[in-house]
């Protein structure tokens, strides 16, 4: 008897560029997830059941066990860190950049600056790497808006087409790295269930492969 097997889903663009891989690798939900309220889904595997939650939270449901597979960016694998997870496959999706950047045309500032950013962690540890003394400024969205209303010297934040960015009167800075979602796998259901989870690991390889 197969093992009973969940893959936590990222809401929101990676979802859209998550269900074609799906689909390739013979797995496909029952219902129209970008339709319905629910959360948990069933598949066209009787085995096989997909949540879809908020892409901060997928790695701690993958994490505690609750699912035994995730995808989620990198940049939300970098904030959240990564201790019981196995990160098997790059899916190449939702790919952007997190940079730094700052009013265009601002000198940069010497000594001590205000940062402001979601990425508090990987903040940190950035400019920690530079030996750039920051003061990290927890907000939530509409990052642009600090360096212009006086709350930060620069903001670290993904950015896609930088079009947003110049709308506000920003510019691009320092590249901190390359984002595409991954794979994620609780190390536990690896060893577990490693019969029903490696066939499907390898399923979404093909179909990643096959997409390049």
């Amino acid at each position: 008897m197969s093992a009973n097997i969940t893959i936590a889903l990222s809401k929101g663009r990676i979802l859209d560029d998550t269900l074609p891989l799906l689909a390739a690798a013979e797995i496909e939900p029952e219902e129209d997830l970008k339709k319905s309220r629910k959360l948990i889904f069933g598949t066209n595997r009787p085995n096989v059941s997909l949540v879809v939650l908020r892409a901060t939270d997928v790695p701690t449901y993958v994490q505690h066990g609750v699912a035994d597979l995730g995808i989620s960016g990198k940049d939300v694998l970098m904030e959240h860190g990564a201790d019981g997870l196995y990160e098997p496959l790059d899916l190449r999706i939702a790919k952007c950049r997190l940079m730094t950047a700052a009013i265009k045309g601002a000198p940069r500032k010497t000594g001590r600056i205000k940062v402001a950013t979601k990425f508090v962690n990987i903040a940190k540890r950035y400019y920690a790497s530079r030996g750039i003394q920051a003061d990290i400024i927890k907000l939530y969205g509409g990052m642009e808006l600090a360096p212009l209303m006086g709350l930060a010297d620069e903001i670290v934040d993904i950015v896609d087409t930088g079009n947003t960015l110049k709308a506000n009167g920003l510019e691009e800075r320092e590249l901190i790295c390359h984002i595409s979602s991954r794979l994620i796998a609780n190390c536990a259901s690896m060893k577990v269930k490693h019969a029903e989870l490696q066939p499907i690991v390898n399923n979404l390889a093909a179909a990643v492969n096959s997409n390049q």
